[in-house]
């Protein structure tokens, strides 16, 4: 854009929309959930920031009606803020997954989004999404 140009300032958006800016990989420990008990998984996700800026970066996690994150059942999406990640830094994090007594057997989809931000967390520069199954036995 001219008007940064002429402050200055330099108009990396539009290199961040580009490409993909983060690398997310996430693995269940234990693997499944138990239908009819109550029982947990722990949710391991890495993210890594794979553009050459420095990013202001948040992951959200949505769970379908039959998990929550906390043992009741109300907690159903999660955003965890991580703050600015350098070009290259990988950051690791974890989240307790809960099913609720109601889970049927079956293979249940988390949605997993991590996102870029501009100067605060109301604004999204780019964003990628990646779906995670669980077993429900």
């Amino acid at each position: 854009m001219a008007l940064f140009n002429i402050f200055g300032k330099k108009d990396s958006g539009s290199e961040l929309m580009k490409g993909l800016p983060f690398k997310l990989v996430s693995e269940w420990t234990p693997y499944r959930l138990y239908s009819g008990k109550r029982s947990s998984s722990s949710l391991s996700m890495r993210v890594k920031n794979m553009t050459k800026e420095t990013l202001l970066t948040s992951i959200v996690i949505q769970l379908p009606d039959q998990l929550s994150f906390d043992e009741i059942g109300v907690s159903k999406e999660k955003e965890m803020r991580l703050g600015d990640l350098a070009p290259g830094e990988e950051r690791e994090l974890r989240a307790e997954v809960f099913n609720n007594l109601k889970a049927d057997p079956g293979e249940y989809t988390v949605s997993l989004t991590a996102i870029a931000h501009y100067r605060d967390y109301g604004h999204v520069l780019n964003a990628i999404k990646k779906k995670a199954l669980i077993n429900v036995v």
